[in-house]
């Protein structure tokens, strides 16, 4: 029986993955690793080791999560060294807490290796601070991407009227909902909103709007991307340099 390894795999820009991260990689016997996970990581893995792929996107599930849970559980059983490699950190809406809580029902060994969210990071190459000395104390990570099956959202709207920095991951597809909502709760149509493809790679795009514009100025920009809101957008044009 052998010990799982939840890895971040950072936000894409293979050098922003950790030292930790990279040397599980190099020992694992199997890496199981998912959609947002750079694939030149696998580079990195020793003569033999075995790989499975179990990524999602939206409307696309190689499989479910209950199914993921089961197969890195089933490699555990077989390999010393499992790898479960993840986009960003594992516990940043990567379901890293569902599967460890598998493993430990299951009496399986395992460790967290956490990885640079794309919350963060991804802003900070597109010139954006998620906090800036007069501008934001605070910021705020939210789900862009809730499961349609929810008869009622658990996203506390009405909580972020004071919000500084708002972050949302996974959000594209509502964008138009998002900008809606946090206009509904006061934000003015003026407020600063950018979004943010692909970040930290060689194929990162920025496009910076308003609540009022950023739905037609962001209609054909490629996922994975996430939205950055709040005043901090102003400081792109200062702050911008990677693919600036």
């Amino acid at each position: 029986m052998g010990k799982v390894y939840l890895t971040g795999a950072g936000p894409g820009d293979i050098e922003l993955m950790t030292v930790k991260a990279l040397r599980v990689v190099k020992e694992a016997d199997v890496v199981i690793y998912d959609r947002l996970a750079n694939p030149d990581i696998l580079e990195e893995a020793k003569d033999g080791c075995e790989f499975v792929y179990v990524g999602k996107e939206d409307g696309r599930h190689i499989m479910p999560q209950d199914e993921i849970n089961e197969v890195i559980y089933q490699n555990a059983l077989k390999y010393e060294n499992v790898v479960r490699l993840k986009g960003g950190d594992p516990f940043v809406f990567g379901r890293g807490g569902e599967e460890a809580l598998y493993l430990h029902e299951r009496d399986i060994k395992f460790e967290i290796i956490p990885g640079i969210t794309s919350a963060i990071s991804a802003p900070a190459y597109a010139g954006i601070p998620v906090t800036h000395r007069g501008v934001a104390v605070s910021f705020r990570v939210v789900t862009g991407h809730e499961s349609p099956n929810k008869k009622v959202s658990q996203i506390p709207w009405n909580n972020f009227k004071t919000d500084d920095t708002i972050v949302f991951l996974m959000g594209l597809h509502n964008l138009a909902k998002i900008s809606k909502k946090l206009q509904e709760i006061g934000k003015s149509a003026d407020y600063p909103v950018a979004v943010i493809s692909r970040g930290t790679t060689k194929d990162q795009s920025v496009v910076v709007g308003t609540l009022d514009t950023i739905v037609s100025k962001a209609k054909d920009v490629p996922t994975p991307a996430l939205i950055v809101v709040g005043k901090v957008v102003l400081l792109r044009d200062q702050l911008k340099w990677f693919n600036a």
